[in-house]
């Protein structure tokens, strides 16, 4: 059995199209938080996802509170993409495409899992990815470090864990 580094992954988006910010955390170890400025929630999910597993060593095991992410690779959505020409089940093109495609090219290649975890439900790593996620949209600055951060900064109407 492969020991597998996780890595918790979240985005956060405020409006929806909006600012946003995602980041991504190895327990106890080094975490990178980065922004966009008119994002939606899915690109920042996405990214999070991709910066992690880019920015890691083999083997790792992404885990994400995004279906979205999940999915695609654990259901191999990306598979039926490909085979209808970046056309989703109804037959639409496939959101976020300019994304997925590095994505699913550099997952193809390397060790990584993917697993799922209810969002928002009191897992301290996923919570603390959120809360990364949501400063790097706030402040629209990007953060990174070798171990976790001791402080964030969230909006006024946003509880810290």
């Amino acid at each position: 059995m492969t020991l597998r580094k996780q890595i918790f992954t979240d985005g956060a988006c405020s409006g929806n199209p909006g600012p946003g910010g995602w980041a991504w955390i190895v327990p106890s170890g080094h975490f990178s938080a980065g922004n966009a400025e008119h994002t939606t929630n899915q690109r920042m999910e996405l990214t999070a996802a991709y910066e992690a597993v880019v920015n890691n060593e083999d083997p790792i095991e992404i885990v994400s509170d995004s279906t979205y992410v999940v999915k695609c690779f654990n259901d191999e959505w990306w598979k039926g993409w490909l085979k209808r020409g970046w056309k989703n089940s109804q037959r639409k093109p496939v959101a976020n495409k300019d994304l997925w495609e590095p994505f699913i090219e550099e997952v193809l290649q390397r060790d990584v899992n993917f697993t799922w975890v209810k969002g928002h439900a009191g897992n301290q790593w996923n919570d603390f990815a959120d809360q990364l996620a949501v400063e790097a949209g706030y402040l629209q600055q990007p953060r990174y470090g070798t171990e976790p951060p001791t402080e964030i900064t969230l909006p006024p109407t946003t509880k810290k864990f």
